[in-house]
Formats: C-alpha cells, structure tokens, sequence
C-alpha cells in the first residue's frame, strides 16, 4: 500500500510533466500499463520507452489530478486530465481514470480507462 507522502509525490510528479520519471521513480521493475481492454505493456523499461515516444508527439503536455483520489489498500484510483498542443499545432483533452495496484511504494499494474473518440484533434 502506497503511503500518503508516496502518492502525493507521484501525483506531483505527473502533474509536473514529468511522465517519464514518474514511471522510472515509482513503478516496479515488472510494472505493466493497460489502455481501456488493450494488451498490457509490461517492463518498467518498455513503459519508459512508450511514454516517451508518447510525448515526443507533443509539444507540450498540461496534466492534471482531478481530486478526490481514491484509495483502498493496495488499489488507488486517480482521476487525470491531460492537455496536449501537438507539434501540428492541434490540440487535444484526455480525461481518463487510471486504476493501480501497489506493491509497496511502487506501482504494480496499472489500467487505464478513457473514451478513445477524446483523440480526435482539435485545431488549435
């Protein structure tokens, strides 16, 4: 179970634009990463690689925590909006519901949840 200065942390973390490190600081070795009913990535390593192209895309990115966050336990869900301004200048909102089991201080599994049509872009 992840403590409160543990979630906090994380939770500022992402809402700095850190995505990266957030994944690299608080997600375990064998951490895996789900959109909505999709095939897991599993591997620290390969969810760094991921998120990083991710945001490559982007040329910047504005996140969010939606609070309440809700926590059980081992299970935590955290309400996030992301902002994305694309490098084609198109911009784009994802809201989304990110459901994670810890093992300790770190993030086990992680699933998300959001409406895919949220990434059809916008003009800017």
């Amino acid at each position: 179970m992840p403590s409160p200065d543990t979630l906090e942390h994380f939770i500022a973390r992402v809402e700095s634009n850190a995505h990266v490190e957030a994944i690299q600081e608080f997600y375990a070795e064998h951490a895996s990463m789900q959109e909505n009913m999709g095939a897991p990535r599993v591997g620290r390593d390969t969810l760094v690689a991921h998120e990083a192209a991710a945001l490559a895309r982007a040329a910047s990115v504005h996140s969010t925590c939606v609070r309440p966050v809700f926590v059980n336990g081992d299970h935590v869900v955290i309400r996030w909006i992301f902002v994305f301004t694309w490098k084609d200048g198109t911009t784009g909102r994802i809201e989304e519901l990110a459901y994670q089991r810890w093992e300790g201080q770190k993030i086990a599994q992680e699933q998300f949840f959001y409406d895919p049509k949220q990434f059809v872009r916008a003009p800017a």
